[in-house]
């Protein structure tokens, strides 16, 4: 008997992080030509198609980033000339351990919004910006005040690591 495989195809960047396509398919031993997966995600479902019969599946959870991202383009106003402390998490899309970081700083971003300007910056395309900074590995963490580096938190760290590095920028 043919194996066969069941084809997946996202219809958003966020669904192929959330779901990769063989992760899917291998849940799934039917014919190809039967089953259809689409990934919509805009309203937080998903439609599961077999045959004729379509099932919407609504998801429980999705992801809304609360940091924003900066770029190289963005830094200069974003970051050195902000009035307030920012914090920013350097990372690559490939890292498992930077979606940890993530999460914490989605978190401390709505906790210390107002007080705190929080951003990400993807090292791989945004590698100059790194590169001033000496990004050697990711995830990274840095704080500014008054467009000038004041604390780093390299790795994935608990929570109160960052939110320690965050009192001691606004005392100061």
């Amino acid at each position: 008997m043919a194996s066969s495989s069941t084809s997946v195809t996202p219809s958003s960047h966020l669904a192929t992080k959330l779901a990769h396509p063989r992760a899917i398919s291998s849940h799934f031993s039917s014919n190809p030509n039967s089953l259809n997966i689409s990934f919509p995600l805009k309203n937080g479902s998903f439609k599961l198609r077999r045959n004729a019969t379509s099932i919407t599946l609504k998801t429980l959870f999705a992801h809304d980033p609360k940091a924003a991202v900066v770029t190289e383009d963005t830094w200069e106003k974003s970051v050195m000339n902000s009035d307030a402390p920012v914090l920013v998490e350097f990372y690559a899309s490939w890292c498992g351990p930077c979606m940890m970081v993530h999460r914490i700083i989605d978190e401390i971003a709505s906790e210390y919004a107002g007080r705190v300007s929080c951003f990400i910056l993807n090292t791989d395309t945004d590698f100059p910006v790194a590169e001033v900074y000496n990004i050697m590995a990711v995830p990274v963490v840095l704080l500014f005040k008054n467009g000038e580096r004041k604390e780093s938190v390299v790795g994935t760290m608990p929570k109160e690591y960052y939110i320690a590095a965050i009192e001691r920028i606004l005392k100061s």
